[in-house]
């Protein structure tokens, strides 16, 4: 049985697992921590005051740890007794409505719980949010928000940062829509209306950059030629020849690697699909892996950096980028399937698998169940071949001509 503290500490909240409500002692404004399970097993740490409103006692919620610190929540308790005392605080049938910074709050911790454990989506949403939202609607009560005000916010960034102001109207619409099923408004002021209202972004999508294929070879000797870190030198090529995404190849593991196999097996929760992915180790792959060897060390990290952690995700864009080569690293996946496209007889499956595409056709999906490996193999080992100046035949996957 766990000892129940006289008042709550930061390392407390951390560390408790044992489920109930844990006070924060007398002077805490009625502060306590609950701690459940949810119905998919998780621990879930949330905070709450009891208060009292007009002679009745009201329960209030402040939000989740570790989103709501105890510092935050014992704030919060101390601006709800103010405002309480000064007849803010509303009572009776109606509910105390939160800031658009405390909904925020609630929406990033429900989605929180559908996001894989290594995503950078909480960062990404705290960011926008952040820089353009927070400043004019933060402190602003979710039902005094209106289109003029997302509008004020939109139009400015509408057509200079497209992407950017689509992400930022879509996280204040799901915190609008959470607000609308709470009961705190009946509308989504960043919804239909506003996207009726909004200019049509005159910009098309920009692609990642990207090299001809032919000139692919050349920029693994450019990146080898010059004076990065030998684990970003690795890294970058055995990014090219399995086609993977950055963060895949950064982030890879010894303990995924079977070279008996000539096969690298990356996790669930590595890939953005959501599903583990089986890569086909070429012969020069293999060779990368050999001098990785050199650098292995108890981090466990393939390409391990001189401060023994992965290769931080602007390394491979900086030295492409002092090389002047004219690409990103994710462009290399474009090289790949336009050199397969022209320059082998591959099926479109073949390659879109070798590219860890998740086949959108629900029917095929459903019949297709193999995932093409030894096909891929043959694709990538070709790959290699070509990047290397060398020569390898196949009976299934032939090689055209070279333009």
């Amino acid at each position: 049985m766990i000892k129940r503290p006289y008042r709550l500490s930061a390392r407390f909240v951390a560390t408790v697992r044992e489920e109930g409500r844990y006070g924060d002692g007398r002077g805490s404004g009625g502060l306590s921590l609950l701690v459940k399970r949810t119905s998919r097993g998780e621990l879930a740490k949330s905070w709450a005051q009891r208060i009292q409103i007009d002679g009745r006692a009201r329960n209030l919620g402040l939000g989740v740890w570790p989103h709501v610190s105890l510092a935050e929540a014992r704030q919060k308790c101390a601006l709800n007794l103010v405002a309480r005392d000064r007849g803010e605080l509303v009572t009776g049938r109606k509910r105390t409505v939160p800031t658009f910074e405390e909904a925020a709050e609630v929406v990033i911790a429900i989605h929180a719980t559908g996001w894989k454990h290594s995503s950078r989506s909480e960062a990404d949403w705290r960011l926008t949010l952040g820089n353009y939202a927070m400043p004019t609607l933060g402190r602003r009560p979710v039902n005094r928000i209106s289109t003029a005000d997302v509008m004020a916010i939109l139009l400015p960034i509408w057509n200079a940062k497209r992407v950017t102001a689509r992400k930022v109207r879509q996280r204040i619409g799901a915190v609008m829509r959470w607000a609308v099923a709470q009961g705190y408004r009946e509308d989504n002021p960043a919804g239909e209306a506003i996207g009726a209202a909004l200019p049509k972004q005159g910009i098309r999508p920009q692609h990642f950059p990207a090299l001809p294929y032919g000139k692919v070879a050349e920029a693994i000797a450019a990146v080898r030629g010059s004076s990065a870190h030998l684990a970003t030198m690795l890294a970058f090529e055995f990014l090219v020849l399995t086609a993977c995404r950055s963060a895949e190849v950064r982030d890879a593991r010894w303990e995924e690697m079977n070279l008996e196999a000539r096969e690298w097996r990356i996790p669930a929760e590595r890939m953005k699909t959501g599903r583990e992915h089986r890569v086909p180790l070429s012969s020069r792959a293999l060779a990368v892996l050999g001098e990785a060897r050199a650098l292995a060390d108890r981090s466990g990290w393939v390409f391990p950096s001189a401060k023994r952690r992965p290769p931080s995700s602007a390394a491979l864009s900086r030295v492409l980028r002092e090389l002047r080569i004219g690409a990103v690293p994710h462009g290399f996946r474009s090289s790949f399937r336009d050199w397969a496209a022209e320059c082998t007889d591959a099926p479109r499956e073949v390659c879109e698998l070798a590219l860890a595409h998740v086949n959108t056709n629900t029917i095929e999906a459903a019949y297709r169940r193999s995932d093409l490996f030894e096909r891929r193999r043959t694709l990538m080992e070709q790959w290699a071949a070509f990047l290397t100046g060398t020569t390898v035949s196949s009976p299934s996957i032939a090689l055209r001509d070279r333009v």
